[in-house]
């Protein structure tokens, strides 16, 4: 069963990008935005290549940067401070040089951290060419944040495991 997200994709992007203006400078687009799934394109720049053509690793780490905490929000609504703890990233396949789509997913949400993964491809190629896993940390007591808040799907318990 699907709920709606705890802020919208336009709302996080906005936070994001007055909380961290390098992702602005990247002018990422949501394509889909849900509770625990979302699909974030990161628009093809000249400035974002490397050597060869293709587009830098640096970027394609920041976009599954952006999208893990884009995850976060969208279970549990404005958390500025959940940081990045752990990102494991896998590069696939060389990156054409154009736009570049990032699917990610909460794999798992705690009381102090969530899991997420990502998977990127390169506009008009199914084919992946890059995998992420990250985990992010997360605050306590604050608003929409650790304590309190209900876990994805299981209404009537906070994520502390309490009785709600």
């Amino acid at each position: 069963m699907s709920r709606a997200p705890g802020i919208s994709g336009e709302a996080f992007l906005d936070l994001a990008a007055e909380s961290v203006p390098f992702v602005a400078a990247l002018g990422c687009r949501i394509e889909r935005f849900e509770a625990g799934a979302l699909t974030i394109r990161l628009p093809y720049a000249d400035r974002l290549l490397r050597p060869g053509g293709t587009v830098c690793g640096p970027a394609l780490m920041a976009l599954a940067d952006i999208a893990l905490w884009g995850l976060v929000m969208s279970v549990l609504g404005r958390i500025e401070l959940a940081v990045t703890t752990d990102l494991s990233f896998h590069f696939l396949r060389r990156p054409a040089p154009v736009d570049v789509l990032a699917d990610a997913r909460l794999l798992k949400l705690g009381s102090r951290l969530a899991v997420g993964e990502v998977t990127m491809r390169s506009d008009g190629d199914p084919h992946p060419i890059c995998h992420a896993i990250g985990t992010y940390a997360l605050p306590r007591d604050t608003a929409g944040g650790a304590a309190g808040t209900p876990a994805p799907g299981r209404p009537g318990v906070d994520r502390t495991g309490r009785s709600a």
